[in-house]
């Protein structure tokens, strides 16, 4: 689709056609909560503002929170035609388009749009706002999808045979990653501040769509309880996920001790025993005590063993739970070895 000169607005399936850098116009809490995955934020009010606009529409009319608005922005103006133009200028070629979007489409995108064209820039707003990009981003959960899991005993390195994973055929989601978060009680080491739900599931929906658009005929995702730290799986998309076939990934357990050393030796004693404190009711004291011990004289392995036995009867729980499973032995292989053994098996189908 060709990107015409034009300020209308535009649905979303043509919007997303569009190649212009995206400006969501709402709030910085609007943004922080959920936004359009590469979208800037160049807020036409602050969180206080938009308060205080919101309440005299509600209180008073619409044309005493136009006023409010005006007198909100008038000041902001140079401020807000700086960032717009430190934008366009960036795009190669100078680009001199932007796409917009606020909450329903409405007057603060129509707002910005004006101003952005005081300055010669074409402006493409999105039919619907955000709300129509949320709408369309939970849709993308409910059609069927070819999913594949890959499951396996804390320590098999699912998660890094997944990202080595470059088959033309295989689309690879990768949960934690996206979520910053390995699903467990240490989960959150060594990773970066997770999205809120929201934006967590406006990724996976890229990233469905991506799928999409691709040759892959299969979705492999790594097997994971609902919830990843605080980003829950959509439901819709973890139903599918119960229901597919698995790959079990066999490793001994000197090697998963051994890559959950690596893992997580790494991070701080404090941050370690916390992690252990918040599961200390279902390691029971025994173990609780022993893993503490082991972290306190750095013994990595004792404290990794002292777990391990929770964490797999936990997985072995689960994995009773299906039985379209392709169990496989990559004991003593490497990770270019493992994916290779992997796509040689005769897996059960889809």
């Amino acid at each position: 689709m060709s990107e015409k000169p034009t300020n209308k607005s535009y649905p979303l399936t043509d919007f997303r056609n569009l190649s212009s850098p995206i400006v969501d116009v709402r709030s910085p809490s609007e943004f922080c909560q959920g936004h359009w995955p590469g979208a800037i934020n160049i807020p036409l009010f602050s969180d206080i503002e938009r308060e205080i606009i919101g309440k005299s529409y509600k209180k008073e009319n619409r044309l005493k929170a136009i006023f409010n608005g005006l007198k909100v922005t008038l000041p902001n103006i140079k401020k807000l035609l700086n960032r717009v133009l430190q934008l366009t200028t960036k795009e190669e070629g100078g680009n001199t388009s932007l796409r917009l979007y606020c909450w329903r489409g409405g007057m603060r995108s129509s707002a910005f749009a004006w101003l952005a064209r005081t300055i010669g820039i074409n402006t493409y707003l999105l039919e619907g706002g955000y709300k129509s990009y949320r709408k369309w981003a939970l849709n993308q959960f409910e059609a069927d999808l070819p999913i594949r899991l890959i499951g396996g005993k804390t320590g098999t390195r699912k998660t890094d045979l997944l990202n080595y994973i470059n088959k033309e055929n295989i689309h690879v989601i990768d949960l934690e990653g996206i979520a910053n978060h390995r699903g467990s009680s240490f989960g959150s080491l060594g990773m970066k501040e997770q999205p809120t739900t929201q934006q967590f599931e406006n990724i996976l929906a890229e990233s469905l769509d991506e799928f999409h658009k691709t040759k892959a005929v299969e979705i492999w995702i790594e097997a994971e309880s609902s919830n990843l730290g605080k980003c829950r799986i959509p439901n819709n998309l973890y139903t599918k996920m119960k229901k597919a076939p698995i790959i079990e990934i066999i490793k001994t357990k000197n090697e998963r001790v051994e890559n959950l050393v690596n893992l997580y030796s790494q991070n701080s004693q404090t941050e370690l025993k916390d992690a252990v404190n918040r599961i200390k009711k279902r390691l029971g004291p025994q173990r609780t005590k022993e893993a503490l011990i082991a972290i306190e004289k750095k013994e990595w392995s004792k404290a990794c063993e002292a777990m391990l036995d929770y964490y797999d009867k936990c997985y072995e729980y689960e994995l009773k739970k299906t039985n379209n499973i392709n169990s496989i032995n990559l004991s003593g292989l490497n990770i270019k070895s493992s994916l290779n053994k992997i796509l040689n098996e005769n897996l059960n189908p889809l």
